[in-house]
């Protein structure tokens, strides 16, 4: 215990003091938002990787499709990698630095304010991040905080409160630079912690040979798969229409999330961004393969030793806390510190994104007519904090009343953010003829469609079933966004030629020289 708690102490120290150090950066709002766009590829990819992969991930996803799918959640883990993080950095990297650069845009609604003339758009948008990233970043305080009361025994409620306060020490003193620089230090924990708790989970089930043969012996509950013999181990596991709707909302959602898709607009070169799209995939290999690797061997666990749900079956963010039980104290320590650091870097890139959106997209020019440079800092900095109490309060509610799990939460917040944007933000990059028509359309159908599920859920208790599942709604809103924007385009009426066609020129001159900086 004491070695856990000065593993503890040293990561809280040196995480405050790189929030101190990065004051100097935070004096006007590029600087406290993009870090005034200089970044470069390994604290672009960190940032990027750290803020992809959370508790979220690692106790809620792994968890809980490990033990439905088995060994086939692998796939998930290299959609992650080589869509969610490969791919993405190659088609959106270099055309929204440029575009974005060219609009003097430093958030996703003003980029689309700016590229479709619509400044209800740009309303609309803000107001669709601060509502729904609350839920993923309230997912993210209780992934970590049950890890916590599993190692600690402390109470689920105080690590919430604990954790909020720290993000908003470190957040709030530094901005993006300090988010940046922590990430670096939270992924290095990252990449060694996760490969060196998979090894101890498997030397607990007689080494990867025995663990998958005892893998192979477990029989399926899955509805008409009873008969199957090595369910868990096959390449497709019980569920392939499931298990592709988790790999398109994990790995196709990333580019429609602004707190992601901010990234680019940091970064300061082209060069910068082919390097940092190698190491943020290895990043996500080491990562989210190893999560999902290691959530494949859930079934391994007695199910009789899982808390359970009111319908009787295991409750889902309980199962990887299980699995690390038996691991040696030392571990258990890394662990904690593994999960803290992916965690606390997702959350400040989400109370920073929420904040700084509110901030420049709603209240700067509308509801504060006159506000400088300071007042736009200090309002954002003040926004962090209400965004971290709000996210709290929704934390403890869910943990007390158990209406929804942590995977619930992250495919409503996914579901509707990437459900709305992708499509949009990407034919905004490519394709001239797309319409202000077309984005409303796709806002629309995704939040109808999303919110719908879950309420209908609601409205179904004890199982809270929507009329499909909530993992399934989202997916299916990003892939349908990307049919209904070229489709209502095409029906609608042209935006200006002229206007378009010279922002493209403009702002795509520097991509094929590849000379983007950050002047």
């Amino acid at each position: 215990m004491i070695f856990k708690i000065l593993m503890m102490a040293a990561f809280i120290a040196v995480t405050v003091f790189i929030g101190f150090y990065a004051r100097k950066s935070t004096r006007d709002v590029d600087g406290f938002v993009l870090g005034g766009r200089k970044v470069g590829p390994w604290l672009s990819a960190f940032a990027y990787g750290t803020s992809y992969f959370s508790a979220v991930v690692f106790v809620g996803y792994a968890g809980q499709f490990g033990w439905k799918y088995g060994m086939s959640v692998i796939w998930i883990g290299l959609g992650n990698a080589f869509i969610g993080s490969l791919l993405v950095w190659y088609v959106l990297g270099a055309r929204t630095r440029a575009m974005t650069h060219h609009l003097r845009a430093q958030t996703m609604p003003e980029f689309f304010g700016a590229r479709y003339s619509s400044p209800a758009l740009r309303i609309a948008a803000a107001a669709i991040i601060f509502i729904f990233l609350t839920p993923y970043t309230a997912g993210v305080f209780n992934g970590l905080s049950r890890l916590f009361d599993m190692a600690f025994g402390v109470p689920y409620e105080w690590c919430v409160i604990v954790m909020a306060a720290l993000t908003c020490v470190y957040v709030v003193m530094g901005g993006y630079v300090a988010t940046a620089i922590n990430d670096v230090v939270q992924g290095c924990i990252m990449l060694f912690g996760i490969v060196a708790v998979i090894v101890a989970v498997l030397m607990n089930y007689g080494g990867f040979t025995q663990a998958m043969i005892s893998l192979s012996q477990v029989p399926s509950d899955a509805p008409g798969m009873a008969e199957m013999h090595g369910a868990y181990v096959s390449i497709f596991g019980t569920n392939l229409l499931d298990l592709a709707g988790v790999f398109v909302l994990t790995s196709l959602g990333v580019w429609g999330m602004p707190q992601m898709v901010q990234k680019f607009y940091a970064i300061k070169s082209t060069d910068a961004i082919r390097r940092g799209a190698i190491i943020s995939t290895l990043f996500a290999i080491v990562v989210a393969g190893g999560s999902y690797f290691l959530g494949g061997f859930a079934r391994l666990l007695n199910p009789e030793s899982l808390p359970k749900t009111s319908a009787g079956l295991p409750i889902p963010d309980s199962i990887i806390p299980a699995m690390l039980q038996g691991i040696p104290e030392v571990l258990i320590g890394l662990v904690v510190v593994l999960v803290l650091s992916a965690s606390m870097s997702t959350l400040s890139a989400l109370v920073l994104t929420s904040s700084s959106t509110m901030t420049l997209d709603v209240l700067k020019g509308r509801y504060i007519r006159e506000m400088n440079t300071k007042g736009l800092v200090v309002s954002i900095r003040v926004l962090i904090v209400a965004f971290v109490l709000v996210s709290t309060v929704i934390a403890l509610i869910n943990y007390k009343s158990q209406i929804t799990f942590i995977a619930q939460l992250m495919a409503l917040s996914w579901g509707v953010l990437a459900g709305s944007f992708i499509a949009p933000f990407l034919y905004g990059l490519y394709w001239q003829r797309t319409t202000v028509a077309s984005v409303w359309a796709c806002f629309i159908f995704a939040i109808g469609l999303v919110c719908g599920n879950w309420v209908y859920g609601l409205m179904n208790p004890p199982t809270n079933a929507g009329f499909m599942n909530p993992v399934n709604a989202g997916a299916l809103a990003m892939l349908a966004g990307l049919v209904i924007v070229p489709v209502v385009s095409l029906f609608t009426p042209r935006p200006d030629a002229e206007r378009t066609s010279m922002l493209f020129k403009e702002s795509y001159l520097n991509v094929h020289d590849m000379k983007i900086d950050a002047d």
